[in-house]
C-alpha cells in the first residue's frame, strides 16, 4: 500500500500516511484540492486534486465564489502583490504562499532495510576472521614448519639406533672401528630409510668411530642434505652433532 504525504500550508511535510487517512484530512477539511501531495515513484509533488481519482477520493465541483461586500472607505494603501509562481527547482519544493522563494520539502529519505544492515554486519565479521586467521597463519605456520623439522631430525636418531648398537659391538670384539661393507654392515645408500639417504661409518679424525648420516627432507632447506654426526668413544659414550641450526635438533645433539 502506498505511503503519502503532504504538505501543510504548503510549507511544513507530514506524513506519511496511508490513502484513506489522506481522503479523511479532505473532508475534514484540514487540506484542500490545492494542498500538494506526494508519494514513491513520483517526480514531484502535485496538487490533491490531480490524485484524486488515483486515492479513491471524489471531489466535489468546486463552489462557486461569491462576491465579497465592498469594504468601507478608509486610508489607502498599496494593493497586495500577487504570489509569483515559481517552478520548482526540485522535485517536491511548492511555494510558500506569504513569500516568493520557494520552500522546498523533500520526499522522506530511505533509510537501510533489516537485510542491508545484516548484510553490512556480516560483510564486516568476514573481514575479521580473515584478517584474524592471516595472523595466526603467519603465527603457526613457521612453529608448524619448526616442529616438522625436528621431528624429521628424531626420525633420523632413531634410525640410526640399531647402527650405534653395531658399532659399538664391532668395536668391542675386534678392536677397531668397523667400516661400510665390514661384516654386518651395509654400502652408504643401503641405509637409505624416511629422512636418511646415507650412512658412512669409519674412523673420525679424532681418532673415534664414527657415523655420519645425510639427511633428505625435500622442501626443507634447514634439513634436506645437512649432516648428522655419531661419535664414539670406544668406552660407551657417545656424542651427537650436526649441521642443521639447533633449534632442528634433539635436545642431545644441540651446542
Amino acid at each position: 500500500m502506498d505511503q503519502w504525504f503532504f504538505a501543510e500550508g504548503n510549507s511544513q511535510q507530514r506524513g506519511p500516511l496511508p490513502a484513506d487517512e489522506l481522503i479523511a484530512l479532505y473532508r475534514s477539511s484540514r487540506i484542500g484540492r490545492d494542498t500538494l501531495v506526494w508519494r514513491d515513484g513520483m517526480a514531484q509533488w502535485q496538487p490533491l486534486e490531480t490524485v484524486a481519482a488515483e486515492i479513491g477520493l471524489d471531489l466535489a465541483p468546486a463552489a462557486e465564489t461569491l462576491a465579497a461586500p465592498a469594504p468601507a472607505p478608509g486610508p489607502a494603501v498599496p494593493p497586495s502583490l500577487p504570489a509569483a509562481a515559481v517552478a520548482p527547482s526540485a522535485p517536491g519544493a511548492p511555494v510558500h504562499p506569504a513569500t516568493p522563494t520557494p520552500i522546498t520539502v523533500p520526499p522522506p529519505r530511505k533509510g537501510l532495510s533489516g537485510c542491508a544492515i545484516v548484510g553490512i554486519v556480516a560483510a564486516v565479521i568476514v573481514v575479521l576472521v580473515l584478517i584474524v586467521g592471516a595472523v595466526l597463519a603467519a603465527i603457526a605456520l613457521p612453529v608448524y614448519q619448526e616442529y616438522v623439522a625436528r621431528s624429521k631430525a628424531s626420525d633420523a636418531l632413531a634410525t640410526l639406533a640399531p647402527i650405534k648398537v653395531a658399532v659399538a659391538g664391532f668395536h668391542s670384539e675386534h678392536g677397531r672401528c668397523p667400516v661400510n661393507d665390514d661384516e654386518g654392515f651395509q654400502p652408504a645408500e643401503g641405509y637409505a630409510d624416511g629422512a636418511i639417504s646415507t650412512v658412512r661409518i669409519g674412523r673420525f679424525n679424532n681418532g673415534h668411530c664414527g657415523v655420519e648420516a645425510q639427511l633428505t627432507v625435500p622442501g626443507n632447506a634447514a634439513l634436506d642434505g645437512k649432516l648428522l654426526w655419531l661419535d664414539y668413544n670406544g668406552a660407551d659414550h657417545w656424542e651427537c652433532s650436526g649441521e642443521p641450526d639447533d633449534k632442528y635438533l634433539p635436545q642431545e645433539c644441540r651446542g
